[in-house]
């Protein structure tokens, strides 16, 4: 029985989520489990991004020439992992700043326009 040879392509990769990505595919497992990588190309050798699909979510998959795929690729880039954090904490009280009081937490507004005064509570009495 021969060897089949793996996938190793030129290719534009299109995706159920309406993505089109265009690079260099091939076949990577990882674990026990097999995925289309695509290493997407612009400029030399290095590639911009290196991405895993699961192959259920291809649409499409078009063989192109390298230089076919490095055009397509400069016009729909992916867009760059970045992480998602929170910003960091200020020493300076920030309108809506909520604090533990010790008896539970409290939103504390040091915003002066949303500040009522006395007069301007109205109370109701007290129902039995």
């Amino acid at each position: 029985m021969a060897e089949q040879k793996a996938f190793e392509e030129w290719t534009i990769l299109e995706l159920m989520g309406h993505r089109r990505l265009a690079g260099l595919v091939r076949e990577q497992t990882i674990g026990s489990a097999s995925f289309i990588r695509i290493d997407v190309f612009v400029e030399g050798d290095q590639a911009i991004a290196t991405q895993f699909y699961n192959p259920s979510a291809v649409y499409c998959m078009t063989p192109v020439s390298e230089e076919m795929a490095r055009r397509v690729a400069r016009r729909d880039q992916p867009a760059p992992v970045t992480r998602w954090e929170l910003p960091p904490s200020t020493s300076e009280p920030q309108s809506g700043k909520v604090e533990d009081s010790g008896e539970g937490y409290k939103v504390i507004d040091d915003d002066p326009k949303n500040r009522i005064g006395d007069d301007e509570l109205e109370f109701e009495e007290d129902i039995p």
